[in-house]
């Protein structure tokens, strides 16, 4: 980035104070109706409740203000990339994300496509989608060569839900019978389920409660203040033993 990209992208810390949720609702209702196959990819609950929002437009403003040193964002870049593996976000993903995220500051600051403006938040997006896609590339190497490991989703099934006392215990083992990766308990894991009647999938985040060789165990609570994308509530509403979900490998929170 040059000098003149840093100051560009630092004068619009005060927007993104004042404004960035509504920059990051925008960004995501934009870059989700054109890209509608995202929607197996993000939690529509989290959409729907302005979590994503909200954490989106912390982190982007934290990048702003710290454009000249983004090596202090080490803590959360590992946040960051830790869920995005999880979710098996790919390389190319990154340029809808930018596409998207650039044409949302040229709509909502009201700036033109050309301006140097969005050159500055192109060239600052481009710097740290490549710090992003290095620290994943190796997390997703680093899972694939453990014993049992693998990277991205693999089809589980469900061999045992027990009633707890707030929630149900759902055990899954590997469907193709080969091993799997040792865990240790409150190490996480991701879940996708298909949603019924919408004909998309939904990813949720669960932490290992107990876990054989063969096996991973997750507490699954119900929830009261949910949309139709639950994935809890689809797992204790329509799953059952023998069914499959998808699940990626566990990791350290």
């Amino acid at each position: 980035m040059t000098p003149q990209h840093i100051e560009l992208v630092k004068s619009t810390v005060p927007v993104l104070r004042e404004n960035g949720i509504a920059l990051t609702s925008y960004f995501y209702k934009r870059m989700l109706g054109n890209n509608p196959d995202l929607n197996n990819v993000f939690n529509l609950d989290s959409q729907n409740s302005g979590r994503q929002p909200r954490a989106l437009a912390a982190a982007v403003l934290a990048y702003a203000e710290n454009i000249e040193n983004p090596s202090v964002l080490a803590k959360a870049v590992e946040h960051i990339t830790t869920k995005h593996v999880s979710l098996d976000i790919q390389p190319d993903q990154y340029s809808i994300v930018g596409e998207n995220l650039l044409h949302s500051i040229s709509e909502v600051l009201d700036v033109p496509m050309d301006s140097e403006l969005i050159a500055a938040w192109k060239a600052a997006y481009l710097q740290l989608a490549d710090i992003l896609i290095g620290v994943e590339k190796q997390k997703y190497e680093n899972l694939a060569a453990q014993q049992g490991g693998w990277a991205g989703w693999r089809a589980f099934e469900i061999t045992e839900i027990e009633v707890a006392e707030n929630g149900k215990l759902f055990t899954i083992r590997s469907a193709d019978q080969q091993a799997t990766a040792q865990a240790d308990n409150n190490e996480f894991i991701s879940v996708k389920v298909k949603v019924p009647n919408k004909g998309i999938e939904q990813p949720h985040q669960y932490t290992l409660s107990a876990n054989t060789e063969n096996t991973y165990q997750f507490l699954v609570k119900p929830e009261v203040d949910h949309t139709e994308y639950s994935v809890s509530n689809i797992l204790l509403d329509n799953y059952k033993v023998g069914d499959q979900v998808q699940v990626t490998a566990p990791q350290a929170k």
